[in-house]
């Protein structure tokens, strides 16, 4: 494996399916009484978050301590970066303080990358603007693996919505692909990357259309904080073409589920029915998370230069 986990598309197929794997036994952590594990004990983690966050910041939290790391929460809001202090100097500050990992959130896509030219410690990228975040593609095919029971080769998976704002969709796509999935991407043309002719997957503007042979449909929040235009007409026109229903649950296989990584929209991207039912996975998502990311903070931080486990 890599020193850092940047991007989804640094991983190969031997790399993803090891940190499936490790997740799968890292999850029976949670199944204890005492949910500790002594693997980093005298390791520091900071998590470094630019940007708002619950589920991911607090999911790398309980991670790093589950794995008996010494935490630092670091968030910009109250702390010298609302003084203008900039990243490089915040990084310096952070490696003299002897941080063995650091996860970042960030608004400039490519912030982590850079950090990793300041910094000794382990950098894991926790979404940096609309380019990637691996670690929720990863806690995705984890679930994916759990509820299909069997491992992503030939898996058909539709993911709606807002695709051009989507670090999300980036690293599901790259993963996917990796991993041996087929993925369909359904979205209005104006929600569509430029490049689109160089992602590993299909497009489709028919939702409807798509949703007959899927083994999982992934629903994507509309990222209007993100929108410098209008991108459709109004809410009720996008939730009538692309929001995922009950009547359009009914056109899907009775075995297929349903994803979304969160903050939902009730009544916009997916009914409330939708996200309450035994088909969807949105829960669960937020619990694996915790396991995928132990699983990358255990295998980044005991291996040696070379990329092998000491440990």
């Amino acid at each position: 494996m890599n020193r850092h986990l940047l991007s989804a598309g640094d991983l190969s197929r031997e790399d993803a399916l090891k940190i499936l794997d490790t997740a799968e036994q890292m999850a029976t952590v949670g199944d204890r009484e005492v949910k500790k594990l002594p693997t980093l004990r005298g390791r520091t983690v900071v998590n470094l978050f630019y940007e708002d966050s619950t589920r991911t910041r607090t999911s790398f939290e309980v991670a790093a301590k589950r794995l008996s790391a010494d935490v630092i929460n670091f968030s910009a809001k109250g702390s010298s970066v609302s003084k203008g202090e900039s990243l490089k100097d915040t990084a310096l500050t952070l490696h003299a303080m002897g941080a063995d990992a650091v996860v970042i959130r960030h608004a400039a896509s490519g912030a982590p990358h850079r950090l990793t030219q300041w910094l000794d410690a382990v950098v894991v990228n926790a979404g940096d603007g609309t380019h990637e975040h691996p670690t929720q593609a990863l806690l995705d095919a984890f679930t994916m693996r759990q509820r299909l029971g069997r491992d992503l080769d030939g898996a058909k998976v539709a993911i709606v919505g807002d695709i051009l704002h989507s670090r999300v969709a980036r690293s599901n796509v790259q993963l996917l692909h990796t991993l041996g999935a087929h993925v369909t991407l359904v979205a209005p043309p104006t929600l569509l990357p430029r490049d689109m002719q160089t992602w590993p997957a299909q497009v489709s503007y028919d939702l409807d259309a798509a949703l007959g042979d899927v083994d999982v449909c992934m629903m994507l929040r509309v990222q209007a904080e993100r929108m410098t235009a209008s991108y459709f007409p109004t809410v009720r026109e996008y939730s009538r073409r692309y929001g995922l229903d009950g009547r359009r649950l009914a056109l899907m296989p009775k075995e297929a589920i349903v994803m979304h990584p969160g903050p939902m929209v009730r009544g916009m991207e997916i009914a409330g029915e939708v996200a309450d039912s035994s088909r969807a996975t949105i829960v669960e998502q937020v619990r694996n998370g915790v396991s995928v990311r132990m699983a990358v903070l255990y295998l980044l931080l005991t291996q040696d230069s070379t990329g092998q486990g000491t440990a």
